[in-house]
């Protein structure tokens, strides 16, 4: 079973755990088709890595640039290397990559408040005060079987959503510097390896003993979470997190900052197998001065995400990997009496490349100002709907809650067919 609903039995895990991997049926393998049930695609990617920029990022200064407009503000829209498509002067090296990106220009967004718009394009769901939706990383690591030893999910520079019904397994599991020596993920100073796998063996048992007496779901989480660590901290595929032995001029390359070297550890976490990469970064929340604050942004941002691209289109792994970069909602057209931007959820942009995902495209518009999507508009559901697709998993998908309540995996989103070649 590839859930992470380890607290029930489910018939397919009945099944597995019985020893059907020889059984048939009519002459057809039970496994694979068990594995292929919900399914009407292949996946065409293996792997995300979702850029979550915290506060509402500006799209008419990003991605959506309005010159000539009274909107339009300071920054100057570039060429890229995509004809036809422009995006803003923050963003050189990023704009020499475009050929491989899309830009989506209509999403129209429902929430202007950054705790209920920051819920519903992690979830797809609106919050309901009851109920913890899981965030669209755990539905990716609770879907597809893990790759490797490290975690399914990992998130850099700042939490991701919570994983809710779908358990403990589907949280992600927290870098908060990368590039540097997880000091979890190794014995205390002066405790010698034999000392400390004798001191887990006698938490193993202790914990074992412990819960035999008491069926508290709590205690499962517990010892998963202690699993996973364990196994995580004896794999080689650590050295992954670790940049000592990574050239110097490869980090100058990606950025010597929280965010190029987020872009780095990304690129050899995808290498070492891992499903979902969450990076955060926030600041956006640009009431005031807009525009000095997106040209900071853009010196940090740009030559991260431009190696980025760059490298998995040169690895081959661009082709299975899905890179988006979102924010929770946009900013007003209008720039206000303290030269910034609010809070504005009627359109705003996400940015997309790989996985299948047609390059050097804009999908959509906003009208002439920025101010409504225009011509194909998207919900944030469907963005949802459209990395499950690429990924293989069927978005309609039900899974049950612990209260027996069955609950799918996106909030009737819909993939969007006119970006995927």
């Amino acid at each position: 079973m590839t859930g992470c609903l380890d607290y029930r039995m489910s018939r397919r895990a009945m099944l597995a755990a019985s020893g059907v991997a020889s059984a048939s049926l009519l002459g057809m393998n039970v496994p694979s088709l068990l594995a292929a049930a919900g399914k009407d695609h292949l996946a065409k990617a293996e792997h995300v890595i979702l850029f979550h920029n915290g506060g509402g990022m500006s799209h008419i200064d990003t991605f959506d640039p309005k010159p000539g407009r009274p909107t339009g503000g300071e920054l100057a829209p570039i060429n890229t290397s995509a004809s036809g498509v422009q995006i803003s002067e923050i963003f050189p090296l990023l704009a020499k990559q475009m050929h491989h990106c899309s830009i989506i220009r209509s999403v129209a967004g429902t929430q202007g408040d950054h705790g209920r718009a920051t819920h519903h394009v992690s979830t797809s769901y609106l919050p309901f005060p009851n109920l913890i939706y899981p965030g669209i990383g755990s539905v990716v690591s609770h879907e597809l079987p893990k790759l490797g030893d490290l975690p399914a999910f990992i998130t850099i520079s700042g939490n991701a959503h919570r994983a809710g019904y779908l358990g403990q397994k589907c949280e992600a599991y927290f870098v908060p510097q990368p590039g540097d020596k997880d000091p979890y993920l190794a014995f205390p100073e002066g405790i010698a390896e034999v000392r400390g796998n004798k001191r887990l063996e006698t938490l193993e048992r202790f914990n074992t003993r412990f819960q035999g007496t008491n069926k508290d779901e709590r205690l499962t989480s517990t010892k998963t979470s202690i699993d996973e660590a364990v196994k995580l901290m004896r794999s080689p595929a650590l050295e992954a997190f670790e940049f000592s032995k990574v050239k110097p001029e490869t980090i100058e390359r990606y950025g010597n900052n929280a965010f190029g070297r987020g872009c780095l550890l990304a690129k050899r976490l995808v290498d070492k197998g891992v499903r979902f990469i969450q990076i955060n970064r926030g600041g956006y929340d640009t009431h005031m001065n807009v525009f000095p604050a997106m040209r900071n942004h853009g010196e940090v941002m740009d030559s991260g995400m431009a190696s980025l691209i760059q490298d998995l289109a040169d690895s081959g792994q661009l082709s299975k990997t899905l890179v988006l970069m979102i924010s929770e909602f946009g900013r007003t057209p209008v720039i206000n009496k303290d030269a910034g931007r609010d809070h504005w959820a009627s359109v705003f942009s996400v940015f997309i490349a790989g996985g299948s995902i047609k390059g050097g495209t804009v999908y959509g518009s906003s009208d002439e100002d920025g101010a409504h999507a225009k011509d194909n508009p998207v919900k944030v559901q469907d963005i949802h709907a459209t990395v499950c697709q690429q990924l293989g998993i069927d978005h309609n998908k039900e899974v049950m809650t612990p209260l027996r309540r069955p609950m799918k995996l996106v909030d009737n989103g819909t993939p969007i067919s006119g970006l995927i070649s």
